[in-house]
């Protein structure tokens, strides 16, 4: 996270035989490594110290060149330079702050903790999930790819499967509530926020746990940010991430912790309590050899699963095992959850396999996702005889920034006026109608849905031939090839190549619009790679044209990732890989309203400056918005049982996926009579469920929704963690 939003997850007898199966047992003869937290402390808090010193003193260098600019600007430039020097007045203030709080990774007593604070424990809240909810039983899924690692940092950790290891398993210090967005207890007992909105203390639940039955110390929190910003992995993100954006973390006793942020937030408290332990016992093996050396070992969770040795089947399954006796498993919040005693995940690289294998039932559930699942695949006799049940469920996740990002840093995407032709020239709605039979609505703007934020009155632009070589024109495109494609003067032609993930999907998807656009004079060339080499090829900034979906937690938007300065260009000038910057966008305007949405104090403060990002955004021409959807729909064996009670329909709203929330369980008891009624020809009535309970009306809606089709396969999206290399929501 983004910040979400991106943003968000004791058996005493057995502490020796976990410890041992998580591979922390060695041979002290043969191991050379220690942790090695407290020699690098002391060095880290040196590094920050005289970092921020440099950054002060170039702060004051720049106020007082910007001060000479606009003491002898023209007035037409005035205005420019005073919102620089704003920006930089904010940051002297800044930097003082972050120098007068002493040691960034800061070790001190009970006597430190303020005096006045006021606790909160955020007990208030409807509890999530069904009382109904039976433990036990498996759960099967499929992943179309074995992961790279299931470390839960540094190299390729970033994976598509770390979101069900680790993000929506473990146990920050404090959640968010998925349909109230109100902060509830996670590992924190109790929470408080200094009276300048900067920093937040916490209170570690004294029972909380890892799955070895190791407690939960305050200390983990500081050996959780040295493992992540240490030089023994490559994880830039992380560094940058720990050092611009948490201010110091700090300890009074065992469990007694906080978390300062450079500036006061709206949402302070979240984003610090955001911070995740790391077990240290299990990383006595910590070193320069830690990516081969952890490759493949799970650390103690504090989470509700965990995946033992013998559950790893490499390039085959992966299986959570949920943990015996885990600590949170009679709190609120999450006691009628997490409830399958194992959840599989198994390789299946072909959809159609897959679904293949959910028909027979091997598999529990099914994203019925595409229109052909709904309308066609899954009129089958297993639904007809109630064996399996159909569901369609509206959600309140904001929309996926889902479109093509154009990089301004190339040729020809420099120009606005053919950035203006390419919005024109792009026929998503035809894409709607023809590949999505009219289910989904055209996405408007980059990060619609934030109800708070979001402005409902920016809509995408339609395709129109005129008007896209109206825009090419301007940009000196007024000669027309053979081939259809429009040329300039020079020669130079209108040609630009689009990645994307090379899937079935789209590449139907794009042969309508390289069709559709080549109407319009431009050539649309399709770049079609294989996922993982399109994700690098995007983080290298060597794409022209890309298509993406990032997901940004709630509750708020993400800007700074993908519009400041600094994850554009690095200090020489030269383009930055591996940030999520990917339109390699930089104006200093846009980074004084990226700091903003960061450190805006109030509603009205985030809103205007998201709202006015958003304008930029679409005024600016650098994103073609594709297509949004606030459904999905989902197939369920019988005996796959989700929430119906006053807590919660079927899911609670605010999550992408309804899996994500971990409120399904099996019923054994449903699942023999399933299997005995199918065997003995016994039907069950047809199950279509519509869940609309938390159905928002959608904006600027001009005709009625048809019968909604979940949204489409989309390509392994970032899970924006401060621990990832290359997100941050």
């Amino acid at each position: 996270m983004t910040i979400r939003s991106k943003l968000l997850r004791s058996w005493l007898p057995l502490a020796a035989l976990a410890l041992a199966a998580t591979g922390c047992r060695r041979d002290a003869a043969e191991n050379h490594h220690s942790l090695g937290f407290e020699d690098f402390r002391p060095i880290y808090n040196r590094y920050i110290a005289g970092w921020i010193a440099d950054q002060s003193k170039a702060t004051e260098t720049e106020i007082a060149t910007t001060e000479a600019k606009l003491a002898a600007a023209a007035d037409d430039q005035k205005e420019q330079l005073q919102v620089h020097l704003d920006s930089l007045l904010k940051d002297r203030e800044k930097w003082r702050f972050r120098a007068d709080l002493g040691d960034y990774l800061k070790i001190s007593g009970p006597s430190e903790i303020p005096a006045d604070l006021e606790w909160q424990d955020g007990m208030d809240q409807p509890e999530i999930g069904d009382p109904a909810a039976k433990k036990g039983g498996v759960f099967r899924r499929y992943i179309p790819t074995f992961p790279p690692t299931i470390r839960p940092f540094g190299e390729n950790s970033n994976n598509s499967f770390r979101g069900d290891l680790y993000d929506y398993i473990e146990l920050p210090l404090v959640n968010l509530h998925p349909e109230t967005m109100e902060m509830i207890p996670g590992l924190a007992k109790e929470w408080a926020l200094s009276k300048d909105g900067r920093t937040t203390y916490f209170r570690i639940d004294p029972e909380a746990r890892y799955s070895d039955g190791e407690p939960v110390r305050a200390r983990d929190f500081l050996v959780g940010t040295y493992l992540r910003v240490s030089d023994n992995i490559v994880n830039p993100y992380s560094k940058q991430y720990y050092r611009e954006n948490i201010a110091q973390l700090a300890t009074y006793d065992d469990l007694t912790l906080s978390v300062s942020l450079p500036e006061a937030n709206l949402f302070a408290p979240f984003i610090a309590g955001a911070a995740l332990p790391s077990p240290p016992h299990f990383y006595e093996e910590y070193g320069p050899d830690y990516s081969e050396r952890f490759q493949w070992r799970f650390p103690p969770t504090t989470g509700a699963y965990e995946v033992l040795p013998d559950d790893i089947v490499k390039g085959a399954s992966i299986t959570q095992t949920r943990v015996r006796n885990w600590w949170a498993k009679d709190r609120k919040y999450y006691r009628h959850r997490f409830n399958p005693d194992k959840i599989v995940h198994t390789v299946v690289r072909d959809e159609s396999k897959a679904f293949e294998l959910f028909r027979a039932g091997e598999l529990e559930t099914f994203y019925l996702t595409r229109p052909d699942y709904w309308y066609e695949k899954s009129e089958i006799e297993q639904v007809y005889d109630g064996y399996i049940e159909r569901v369609t469920y509206y959600n309140r996740y904001p929309k996926l920034p889902r479109g093509l990002y154009l990089n301004v840093s190339k040729p020809l995407l420099d120009d606005i006026d053919v950035r203006l032709g390419i919005q024109y020239a792009t026929n998503w709605q035809k894409v709607i109608d023809v590949m999505f039979r009219g289910d989904f609505q055209r996405l408007n703007s980059f990060n619609e849905g934030y109800t708070l934020f979001s402005d409902p009155t920016i809509e995408a632009r339609p395709f129109s031939i005129d008007k896209a070589r109206e825009a090419f024109a301007k940009a000196g495109f007024v000669e027309e090839g053979r081939d259809g494609i429009l040329r300039r003067a020079d020669g130079t032609k209108l040609s630009l190549s689009l990645t994307y993930p090379a899937i079935s999907l789209y590449d139907r998807m794009f042969a309508i619009l390289r069709e559709e656009a080549k109407k319009c004079g431009f050539d649309l060339r399709l770049d079609g790679l294989e996922v993982t080499v399109a994700y690098k090829k995007e983080m290298q900034k060597q794409h022209e044209i890309t298509f993406g979906s990032w997901l940004i937690s709630p509750p708020m938007p993400d800007f700074h990732q993908f519009m400041h300065s600094t994850n554009a260009y690095d200090d020489k000038g030269n383009v930055k890989p591996q940030t999520n910057n990917i339109f390699v966008w930089a104006r200093p305007d846009t980074d004084v309203l990226c700091d903003k949405v960061r450190t805006g104090r109030t509603v009205e403060e985030v809103r205007e400056a998201t709202q006015k990002l958003q304008h930029i955004i679409h005024d600016e021409c650098i994103f073609v918005p594709a297509w949004s959807g606030d459904f999905m729909r989902i197939g369920s064996w019988r005996w796959a049982r989700w929430p119906d009670c006053e807590n919660t329909r079927f899911s609670p709203p605010v999550v992408y996926d309804p899996h994500e929330s971990f409120v399904f369980w099996i019923d054994e008891e449903m699942l023999a009579d399933t299997r005995e009624a199918m065997r003995t020809n016994r039907k069950f009535p047809e199950s279509n469920r519509i869940v609309d309970e938390y159905r928002l009306p959608s904006p600027g809606q001009t005709r009625p929704d048809p019968e909604p089709a979940g949204e489409p396969e989309a390509p392994p999206a970032p899970e924006p963690m401060p621990e990832e290399e290359t997100g941050e929501s």
